[in-house]
């Protein structure tokens, strides 16, 4: 891993895990989503991770034009770096997944390096009740549901974004295997260094929430990448602050967001992104470490810079 002093915090703003009813808090529409964001990036946050939400049920959307009603006001009022999800929302074509990012040309996406099983199942016995009809049907389809990231859905999207419009990507890693798939395509030539590793525990399908795994995914990136990467980490649910804590620690960057967890505490429910991006911050910055700025990770990541995308 390449040695920093700086630690970058991404904020994964909304995402397409959490349903309405499970928080109030979650940002719905595109004005909510764009001032969720923009009070990330006061708190500390130099990446914004986004993805879109039909703002009438908050249901995930791959509309290019749903994007486009937050990203322009985000880059006007921040100079965070925008990552745009291709991963989008269970049941999307890679096709829809990509509409949004092709459009926008974003300095980052992110890029899943592995199907996979993606279970959100298990959380419909927490509720009786639902905000919208699609909730509960979403969940339980992911019972049946594989989260599909073929060889050739990667080369497709590091061909369209990565070539044809200076993308560079966060490589969202589930499991082991998944770091030996970006290693391929950087055998291939097909992506150059430095990389944005993130190391990604705790969800049903992938590599569950044990430090010895945090190791484990730390030392075999190491193996295969050497110095030519970045390392950052985020962990669902409970386990997110435990475990970005222990990144920190390790040397590693972080990612926080209501996309992740909803809660800030035991028992307690997250009242923004702003809420967690400000308590990592505190924590990184009491362990003598220092938050890079959204100039120094664009260094870091090699990026094109916020001038040379399409919003």
């Amino acid at each position: 891993m390449a040695s920093t002093d700086k630690v970058i915090i991404t904020c994964a703003v909304t995402g397409s895990v959490h349903v309405p009813t499970m928080s109030p808090y979650l940002p719905i529409t595109p004005d909510e989503i764009a001032t969720d964001s923009v009070a990330a990036w006061e708190a500390g946050a130099s990446i914004l991770h986004l993805h879109a939400r039909n703002p009438e049920d908050g249901s995930p959307t791959p509309d290019p034009e749903v994007f486009m009603q937050f990203l322009p006001r985000i880059k006007q009022q921040t100079d965070a770096v925008v990552n745009i999800t291709t991963g989008g929302g269970h049941g999307m074509t890679v096709q829809e997944r990509l509409a949004a990012p092709l459009v926008a040309k974003p300095e980052m996406t992110s890029l899943n390096m592995g199907s996979m099983n993606f279970g959100l199942f298990p959380v419909l016995d927490r509720y009786d009740t639902w905000k919208h009809d699609w909730e509960p049907k979403f969940l339980e389809n992911s019972r049946d549901f594989i989260f599909r990231n073929t060889f050739k859905d990667i080369e497709y999207i590091m061909k369209e974004l990565g070539e044809g419009c200076g993308t560079r990507f966060e490589f969202e890693c589930y499991d082991v295997g998944h770091l030996y798939n970006l290693a391929h395509f950087v055998d291939r030539g097909l992506y150059q260094p430095p990389l944005f590793i993130q190391t990604i525990f705790g969800i049903l399908g992938g590599i569950g929430a044990e430090i010895d795994h945090l190791v484990h995914m730390r030392r075999t990136a190491d193996r295969l990448f050497g110095d030519d990467y970045q390392w950052s980490v985020l962990a669902a649910g409970r386990h997110q602050m435990r475990f970005v804590t222990t990144a920190a620690v390790m040397g590693g960057n972080v990612r926080v967001g209501l996309e992740d967890s909803l809660y800030i505490e035991k028992g307690r429910l997250a009242e923004s992104n702003s809420d967690q991006v400000a308590k990592i911050r505190r924590i990184i910055e009491e362990l003598s470490l220092e938050v890079a700025t959204p100039s120094e990770a664009r260094q870091m990541l090699a990026l094109k810079g916020g001038d040379e995308v399409d919003f």
